[in-house]
């Protein structure tokens, strides 16, 4: 099994371990409204208690760590290819900096959607 596959499915377990234990080790229900009530009065957000901010941090480390192997694997690519076809190193090289691009707008673009989960950008 690959490293991603395990990094994967050990996120997968944790996401669903937290899952589990917010309702086995829940608070009362009249103890919950009472913490809603009072966080409503300071004008704190009641809902989810920063679950968005936790998505959103996970999300956002997600796409870095999927942006850095994406590159990864687009130089050691274009690097191998101009190793066998010296000649070929101008269009492999062209080829290499439009699917970079590519690859950063769209991490660009899944981070700004974290953000905009977590609130610091009004949407």
């Amino acid at each position: 099994m690959n490293r991603v596959r395990k990094i994967g499915l050990v996120l997968a377990a944790l996401m669903l371990a937290m899952y589990v234990t917010e309702h086995v080790f829940g608070q009362d229900k009249e103890k919950q409204e009472y913490d809603l009530k009072k966080m409503e009065a300071q004008g704190k957000n009641a809902q989810g208690w920063g679950s968005h901010a936790w998505g959103a941090g996970i999300g956002a480390g997600l796409v870095i760590i999927g942006a850095g192997l994406g590159f990864g694997r687009i130089g050691s690519a274009a690097l191998e290819s101009m190793a066998r076809q010296p000649q070929t190193a101008g269009q492999v090289q062209t080829a290499m900096i439009i699917i970079g691009a590519l690859l950063e707008g769209v991490a660009f673009f899944a981070l700004v959607i974290c953000f905009q989960a977590v609130g610091k950008i009004p949407s």
